[in-house]
């Protein structure tokens, strides 16, 4: 993996919803058990988060693909996120569920237009993620995976929260943690959408 070329230096990006502050502290309790259980420090690295796009792009490029990102984010409407006990990939990943996923999902594929302006190179694409849930624990070695699976397939968890914004984190190359750097709204503003839209070349 590359951090600049020609002098031009490469961020990852993570576009995200996050749950309200008492849910977030709620599964943060589960993380930390997670964590002290299972010998896994990285649980408790992140905050709770759905993931809808992670990308890698210079820097620099900033200028040109937030604004079209801003406007796509304020032409969604508002919508309810619903959580529902655990799921997992096979063998490195624990989750919590998301029950409302198309309205997620929805919102994703809206931002798929974006994709000529965040693809670095042919070996760089960006990842548009049409499973979303909420990381307990990823990058599992093998026995933390089984034992946390058996536990965790075996509990209930639900909640829910509002998405009325998102957050797109940055991050260095060479740096281990992602600073938030915009906050867009969920707006519902379409119909100015539709005819900036028109314009915007």
């Amino acid at each position: 993996m590359f951090t600049s070329l020609n002098g031009y230096h490469l961020s990852e990006y993570l576009l995200v919803l996050e749950p309200n502050e008492a849910l977030q502290q709620k599964i943060l309790q589960l993380k930390q058990h997670f964590a002290d259980t299972y010998d896994c420090p990285t649980a408790v690295y992140s905050k709770p988060h759905i993931t809808l796009l992670r990308c890698l792009q210079y820097t620099m490029a900033e200028s040109r693909w937030l604004p079209r990102l801003e406007r796509i984010i304020n032409g969604t409407d508002p919508f309810l996120v619903e959580l529902s006990d655990f799921g997992s990939f096979p063998t490195h990943t624990i989750f919590i569920q998301v029950k409302t996923k198309n309205p997620i999902i929805e919102l994703v594929r809206s931002l798929r237009p974006l994709q000529p302006m965040i693809k670095t190179d042919k070996a760089h694409k960006p990842h548009f993620i049409m499973d979303p849930h909420v990381t307990i624990a990823r990058k599992l070695l093998p026995w933390q995976y089984e034992k946390g699976w058996l536990e965790y397939s075996n509990s209930e968890f639900s909640g829910r929260f509002m998405a009325d914004h998102v957050l797109l984190m940055r991050k260095q190359m060479d740096e281990k943690k992602y600073e938030v750097i915009k906050r867009f709204q969920l707006l519902g503003q379409k119909q100015t959408i539709e005819q900036n839209s028109l314009f915007d070349w």
